[in-house]
């Protein structure tokens, strides 16, 4: 029972853990004031659509990211005083913040989030702070909404793009299939390719997910690494072809309302199951292109955590 009563948390250790945890907490208290109505308004909005359904699981891996990397940021900046640099995008931040919420545009209000929080972390711990957090911040980027019309834009060429190789993957293994636009007719039936299917914000996730990989294993070879960040955009749309793809059989096969119940989910799950499949194949080949892995230009690589 001793042991056990020992084991729980004290003020003692937990200012340890989280140090400056008090002066902090009117900051966080502030951050929640500002963020949780943007949260609720996100989360019973556009969120909740299936394009967009990535933004509360790239949020959740960001926050995650950040927890991870804490003691690595309390290591790189112990000793060191903030910088009175930091009041630019903090201040920056909250007028940012401002216009969204009033204007009710999300790109500026959620936007707004990276600059209030590199600007917190300017102000009480200094740049090696805000150097150690990079690429949390960088990766809440792939959770803001982009402009309407900026997705359509770009959508359209995506799904026109994916609808082709698809036609012609399927063409060529024997099915019968023709395409128009971006919409195909296999059989009986015929298939729009729609925007959570190819689009925009399925490659933003998708991209996410390279990076995501990416940043975790964290390789010594800097070609490995170079070259498997710029081989995740053609991953990305190899892997949404593949669940057009899977679609389109599951249609062909089971009839429209197997393509559009269940298995339609299920071909969400292989999108990202070959993505992820596709990363760590193509990872593993790089690795003859990279002799170097393991070492860093010659010396032994400490350890680090990533």
């Amino acid at each position: 029972m001793s042991s056990k009563m020992q084991s729980l948390p004290t003020a003692a250790n937990i200012n340890a853990r989280f140090p400056r945890l008090l002066e902090s907490l009117p900051i966080i208290v502030g951050l929640l004031v500002l963020f949780v109505p943007t949260l609720y308004s996100l989360l019973t909005g556009i969120w909740s659509s299936d394009e967009q359904a990535h933004g509360p699981i790239v949020l959740s891996i960001a926050v995650w990211l950040m927890y991870r990397k804490w003691d690595e940021m309390l290591v790189a900046s112990e000793g060191k005083a903030g910088s009175t640099w930091g009041w630019i995008p903090l201040v920056f931040g909250l007028l940012l913040y401002i216009l969204g919420r009033s204007q009710e545009i999300l790109l500026f209000e959620v936007g707004s989030s990276l600059w209030l929080l590199a600007g917190v972390l300017l102000l009480l711990r200094g740049p090696a702070a805000l150097k150690a957090y990079w690429f949390p911040l960088f990766f809440m980027l792939f959770m803001i909404p982009l402009p309407g019309p900026m997705v359509d834009a770009l959508t359209l060429p995506m799904k026109t793009a994916v609808s082709f190789v698809a036609e012609h993957v399927l063409y060529w293994v024997g099915y019968p299939i023709a395409r128009t636009g971006v919409m195909l007719q296999i059989g009986q039936y015929s298939l729009l390719v729609a925007d959570a299917c190819a689009g925009l914000h399925t490659l933003f996730t998708l991209e996410a997910l390279g990076l995501l990989y990416l940043n975790i294993v964290r390789h010594d070879s800097t070609f490995r690494n170079i070259m498997l960040a710029l081989l995740i955009v053609p991953i990305s749309f190899t892997a949404n072809v593949i669940r057009v793809m899977v679609l389109t059989l599951i249609t062909y096969h089971f009839g429209d309302a197997a393509g559009q119940g269940f298995l339609h989910g299920f071909a969400g799950m292989v999108l990202f199951a070959s993505a992820l499949m596709l990363i760590i194949g193509v990872d593993s080949l790089l690795r003859f292109g990279a002799p170097d892995a393991g070492k860093n230009d010659g010396r032994a690589v400490t350890g680090e955590t990533a």
